[in-house]
């Protein structure tokens, strides 16, 4: 099995959130489960991003802002995303997580989860939204980038569309972004011809899944949509939106995910590392909000991207009709579907 590394700072505890679903408990329930499994990965103590790093992606006033707003004890940048006295200094550690996961991949280690909060795919260039308050996914592909990675693949199958991400390299064509996501549902971006702009079309591939979807039609969509288009796409580094919250038993989605279900997907996910980069794949955490689901789905990925994974096998005919809507807009742009 591919040696794994994990990265988890304290510091990701004390974003205080007063009793919101994106809560503390969310790490704490998973680094049990790793315990418990007695999972045998090393972890690595990241450093924080630098403001600079962040300015990659964010604009220096809104990172001003941020600070400002927790150096005043707290605050809201919108009505979901609450900011607390230590929520600066934490969210420069997630950023500094993923851009960690992305290091130790170029490294000695096959692959790399980074357990960080707050989360980030929501976030935009000027705002934060959706729990999230820097983008710790898109600074980790810049940093990725700034590291010799010409192209770079970021796979988001968070139950909420990864708006913030979306944008961000939606006219970039070094970067894949590849979502799967439920639809309709927060924050209603998404659709299937949301394909890039400005050079960058077909850098973007959503997939809008029916609420209910499962384990099979997870699997057909990243083996039919993804795989092939990674495989021609060729990218030199694979990166992880990791939202376990189309799990059957989130509260907030309406997806029907298993814990092997989520462990299959990463197996597709690991399998375009291994045959495109050299197994270069680092993940960070975004959404989940059942904890004992969310750890389940965790240890899941995890083993999968050490070999380890479920098979799973069938057909669900209504995401077949999505897959084929999908294949048809992309295929403008992709030879394997042409």
């Amino acid at each position: 099995m591919t040696r794994t590394c994990l990265i988890y700072h304290p510091i990701y505890l004390l974003h205080d959130t007063k009793g919101h679903p994106e809560k503390k408990e969310r790490l704490t329930a998973i680094l049990d489960k790793i315990q418990s499994e007695k999972l045998d990965v090393d972890f690595i103590t990241p450093k924080p991003a630098t403001v600079t790093q962040v300015a990659a992606i964010h604009g220096r006033r809104y990172i001003d802002q941020v600070k400002a707003i927790c150096e005043h004890g707290g605050g809201y940048l919108d009505v979901d995303t609450i900011l607390s006295k230590n929520s600066y200094d934490a969210a420069l550690m997630a950023a500094g997580g993923a851009i960690t996961a992305v290091d130790a991949v170029f490294g000695e280690y096959g692959n790399a989860f980074a357990l960080v909060r707050p989360p980030g795919h929501h976030a935009m260039p000027n705002r934060g939204m959706g729990f999230c308050i820097f983008n710790n996914i898109a600074i980790a592909a810049k940093h990725a980038q700034a590291l010799g990675a010409k192209k770079v693949l970021i796979v988001d199958w968070d139950v909420h569309h990864g708006n913030g991400t979306n944008d961000v390299f939606y006219s970039d064509p070094s970067v894949l972004y590849f979502s799967t996501h439920q639809y309709p549902h927060y924050p209603g971006t998404g659709r299937a011809d949301e394909v890039g702009e400005d050079g960058g079309e077909g850098f973007t591939v959503n997939v809008p899944l029916p609420s209910g979807t499962g384990d099979t039609g997870y699997l057909m969509a990243y083996r039919e949509i993804l795989l092939p288009i990674a495989l021609e796409f060729k990218p030199d580094i694979v990166l992880v939106s990791a939202g376990q919250d189309p799990h059957k038993d989130d509260p907030l989605g309406g997806m029907r995910l298993t814990s092997a279900g989520f462990g299959a997907v990463a197996r597709v996910v690991k399998e375009i590392a291994n045959t495109c980069c050299r197994g270069r794949l680092a993940a960070a955490l975004e959404g989940g909000y059942n904890l004992q689901a969310q750890a389940e789905a965790v240890v899941a990925e995890i083993k999968a991207f050490g070999g380890e994974a479920a098979q799973i096998s069938g057909m669900d005919t209504g995401v077949a009709r999505r897959i084929e809507e999908v294949k048809k807009i992309q295929s403008s742009y992709w030879r394997c579907f042409s």
